[in-house]
């Protein structure tokens, strides 16, 4: 039995502290996972020590989110009531760190049937570990020509696919169909947590999964969301180079990824869209631990009607974007006014949502699982998006990713 943490269970984990382990855990989980395996934790100490301050990333970056960039339709302006907002986010907050124990429960029952090791404690250090990326993606979610980019998240399978095994003790042969299964449900806990504190009436939930075959291969469709789980060993492959990549960028060696100039991407962006003028534009660029990014973004507006059209370069981070593709993930919506939708066309990932009654939605394209064009905001119709998003020379995208 692991022994427990010191009683100061606020106190971070040494080598750099939480900070330090969060780099070491994207940048080099194979490295990290064994490290964390040995080190004594509590389930107190998992929970509020690691799972409960990451986990409000996200929530907050709405709530604020919801306060400063209200929504605009027809000159009216909607804010989210604060007293509600706040409710929400903090039963956002606990249900997530819930479903991180709840997964973990399902985890350690799960071990043993694929030759692993019953253990409470690794079991919640794998799913609270591997949680991380999504947590900290969360971020994202504070500006919302940024949300495209929740999608770097999806980096936390590729922690649990590295991570899982080792600490449950599952045998290498047997830890796809591990992985596999666990995910599954994690993603469904996930999803009816959200699906329970963004509770609007009657909600909705399914879940269809097929036969796996020998491979590991089939499909599950969760709210609409469809998942190729034979192709989890795909994106494995391309996460690993991703995080190579990433490790290099930090270091600046060779291989590392620095993103293109602001001003570029802004020259980009149409000076005018046929019946739009364009009220202004502006860019940004910047870098953390060598890792970068830059944005440039315009404003377009005809009567009544404006939208906004933007480019970002995810740089190194976009690399974890390929997982969508990977795992050929799709889905679609239907609301009583209109639809969302998201799915791969042509090795970009395209999503795209639009409200008939508002008049108003967003389109976006993932070229090159790098750069995201985006245009959001009112017009007549989605094709006006969509037309405003291909005035943007994605070919001169994809060259530049090179």
């Amino acid at each position: 039995m692991a022994s427990e943490f010191p009683k100061d269970i606020g106190q971070p984990p040494v080598g750099g502290g939480m900070v330090g382990r969060i780099q070491r855990l994207i940048l080099k989980p194979k490295d990290e996972w064994p490290a964390i395996d040995a080190e004594p934790m509590t389930v107190q100490g998992i929970l509020m020590g690691w799972v409960a301050p990451l986990a409000a990333i996200g929530p907050v970056a709405r709530l604020i989110q919801g306060q400063i960039f209200p929504m605009s339709v027809f000159g009216v302006t909607w804010r989210p009531p604060l007293l509600g907002a706040i409710v929400t986010a903090i039963l956002t907050w606990l249900l997530a760190i819930a479903s991180t124990y709840v997964w973990a429960l399902v985890i350690d029952a799960l071990a043993p049937s694929f030759g692993g090791t019953k253990n409470q404690i690794s079991a919640l250090k794998a799913a609270a570990f591997s949680g991380t990326a999504a947590w900290i993606c969360g971020i994202f979610g504070i500006l919302p020509f940024l949300g495209i980019l929740a999608i770097l998240g999806l980096y936390s399978i590729y922690l649990f696919w590295v991570g899982g095994p080792i600490l449950m003790k599952v045998p290498q042969d047997k830890a796809p169909g591990f992985i596999i299964v666990s995910i599954i449900v994690g993603a469904v806990a996930m999803i009816v947590a959200g699906m329970v504190a963004l509770a609007i009436g009657g909600a909705m939930f399914a879940m269809t999964p097929n036969a796996f075959g020998p491979a590991g291969g089939g499909t599950i469709t969760v709210g609409g969301t469809t998942l190729d789980t034979g192709k989890l060993t795909d994106s494995a492959a391309k996460l690993q180079a991703a995080t190579s990549a990433m490790e290099a960028s930090v270091k600046g060696g060779n291989g590392a990824v620095k993103a293109v100039d602001p001003g570029a991407l802004q020259n980009l962006l149409p000076a005018s869209i046929s019946g739009w003028n364009r009220t202004s534009v502006e860019n940004q660029g910047g870098s953390a631990a060598g890792i970068g990014g830059s944005n440039a973004r315009a404003e377009f507006q005809s009567g009544d009607q404006s939208f906004s059209l933007s480019v970002t370069d995810t740089g190194a981070l976009g690399n974890i974007a390929t997982l969508g593709g990977a795992l050929a993930t799709s889905s679609n919506k239907q609301t009583a006014t209109g639809y969302e939708k998201s799915e791969m066309q042509g090795g970009n990932m395209v999503e795209e949502k639009w409200d008939n009654q508002s008049k108003s939605g967003s389109y976006s394209v993932l070229v090159a699982s790098r750069f995201a064009v985006e245009a959001s905001g009112s017009a007549p119709s989605i094709d006006t998006l969509k037309s405003a998003v291909a005035a943007v020379n994605l070919g001169q995208l994809q060259s530049m990713a090179k």
